[in-house]
């Protein structure tokens, strides 16, 4: 079983593309919609949270542990390896690298919550990698609320999308990273806006292509991922229920764990 972690269930767009890339794998999901969102607590929270979802997953059967929450894959991973055995795969570096490949003018523009984009961990880790790239960061904290109340399409969320952005489309950015696996479901109203020459980059996407990498160079562990999925909440609403399902493209069974 592969586990996924997020605060919310921004994280359903990584098993989305686990469910296309690995039909075969069961997944166990775990959205921390209690506490959510993780973007303004502290790095000791998140830690102690991060921790403690990752342990639920293992607990449940889980062979592989998805940090799929960037503001944890941000503050909480040295912690997570430091105390969780198991293989554990976080959407910054696969983002990173993947960005590093797409610019051919050295300009990365990053957008993430303002846990995320505080931290720098994105611009760290490609300058870390590439210095002469330039990284633009900017913070969408509004992007979340809207996308988990499922506001897609609505003229608002276009005109904050478009604020949000105007920075970034003005430093000449080429690649650009959404820092929150909640983004991707916003990639066409934020292509639009940023112009179709600038490559955007998907954590979701990046990170399961990790995982198919590992999976083939250990062969072996496959027949541990096989399994009935199970999704948790930790707080159920209809409503929650009702988007997930239409991300997902079919019906789920949340149940409900107390945080």
């Amino acid at each position: 079983m592969i586990g996924v972690f997020d605060s919310g269930i921004g994280g359903l767009t990584v098993v989305k593309e686990i469910e296309a890339k690995l039909p075969e794998a069961g997944i166990i999901y775990f959205g921390d919609t209690a506490r959510y969102p993780y973007g303004n607590k502290s790095k000791e929270t998140i830690e102690r949270y991060a921790l403690e979802d990752a342990r639920f997953l293992i607990e449940r059967g889980a062979k592989i542990i998805v940090v799929a929450c960037n503001t944890a894959s941000a503050l909480a991973i040295d912690k997570l390896r430091a105390e969780i055995s198991s293989p554990l795969f976080e959407v910054i570096t696969p983002a990173v690298e993947q960005a590093i490949k797409e610019t051919s003018n050295k300009r990365v523009g990053v957008i993430g919550t303002r846990g995320t984009i505080k931290s720098g961990v994105y611009q760290k880790k490609i300058n870390a990698i590439d210095p002469a790239v330039k990284v633009i960061s900017q913070p969408c904290p509004l992007f979340v609320p809207l996308v988990e109340e499922g506001w897609l399409n609505r003229p608002e969320t276009k005109k904050i999308i478009k604020s949000y952005l105007a920075p970034l489309k003005n430093q000449n950015i080429d690649a650009l990273i959404l820092g929150c696996t909640h983004y991707p479901l916003l990639k066409p109203q934020i292509q639009a806006k940023i112009g179709r020459n600038v490559s955007l980059v998907d954590s979701a996407e990046e990170v399961v292509k990790k995982i198919e990498a590992y999976l083939a160079a250990n062969p072996e562990l496959v027949k541990n991922l096989v399994g009935e999925s199970q999704f948790y909440l930790s707080d159920i609403s209809d409503h929650s229920k009702t988007i997930a399902e239409k991300w997902l493209g079919h019906k789920i069974e949340f149940k409900n764990v107390d945080k």
